[in-house]
């Protein structure tokens, strides 16, 4: 497995992602590719409003 890759359990409610898959797989991606896709859309959209998150060197 690539280190740089983070295992992460997410706890939500069952028919919440029952419905985010079905748009995931309407849009041919998998339910933690489309997760992974907001939050890189997310941190894009913050970093333009406040710069760049610094980051420690960690392999947290």
């Amino acid at each position: 497995m690539d280190e740089n890759l983070l295992r992460y359990t997410l706890r939500v409610n069952r028919r919440l992602f029952q419905k985010f898959r079905f748009i995931a797989e309407s849009g041919g991606r998998s339910a933690n590719k489309e997760i992974e896709q907001y939050m890189k859309k997310r941190v894009q959209d913050y970093e333009m409003k406040h710069g760049e998150i610094p980051l420690k060197d960690s392999k947290d």
